[in-house]
């Protein structure tokens, strides 16, 4: 009898793991059209890239609220995530902070219409700024902690007070070609250093 357990007992767990890709792929999806057209971008547009069928989204994600805040809250994941591996990976805690802020104006720019759903009378949006900050806020400190601790930056600067600045330098980019964020953000990173 344990043996079908066992047995029953991996086939759930591979179904489970099924399930997780094909919500992965579902997410990088959604994600790739939100960057390409914003948020409004057709359902229908989101199920081909996923190689799926639109009700298969909708199972998933029964509005475009649920959507949109799955993409939102699967990419501060990642950012989040990624902090503590690039500290560990990177040659200074000053590289892991300026890769982190990379992938973090990534994050930034990629956000064609989210400001607006963000803003509307949606209660499905209500949490999320603060899931935003709750996440990414910490991880930002640990890096600036660290790379200030190893002598490379000024110790004064607050994790809060650097992502919204590194947020105020993406506003509009894209909208003016002549204008470069990310350039900019590079620039605001190489002041943090003391040497």
């Amino acid at each position: 009898m344990a043996d079908i357990d066992s047995r029953s007992g991996a086939s759930a767990s591979r179904k489970r793991a099924d399930a997780r890709r094909n919500e992965q792929t579902l997410l990088d999806a959604a994600a790739a059209a939100f960057r390409d057209s914003g948020v409004d971008a057709p359902v229908r547009d989101i199920a081909a890239r996923a190689g799926v069928g639109v009700g298969t989204i909708y199972r998933h994600f029964p509005t475009r609220a649920d959507l949109i805040v799955a993409v939102y809250r699967h990419q501060v994941e990642a950012c989040a995530e990624a902090g503590p591996a690039l500290l560990a990976d990177s040659s200074t805690p000053h590289a892991a902070l300026a890769r982190w802020i990379d992938l973090f104006v990534d994050f930034l720019v990629t956000k064609h219409g989210l400001a607006e759903a963000l803003q509307s009378d949606d209660a499905t949006f209500q949490t999320l700024h603060a899931y935003f900050l709750d996440r990414l806020v910490p991880v930002c400190g640990q890096l600036l902690d660290a790379a200030a601790t190893a002598g490379e930056i000024r110790p004064d600067v607050e994790a809060y007070e650097l992502m919204r600045g590194v947020g105020n330098l993406c506003i509009g980019a894209g909208r003016d070609p002549r204008y470069d964020a990310r350039r900019m953000v590079g620039l605001l990173i190489a002041g943090l250093r003391l040497r």
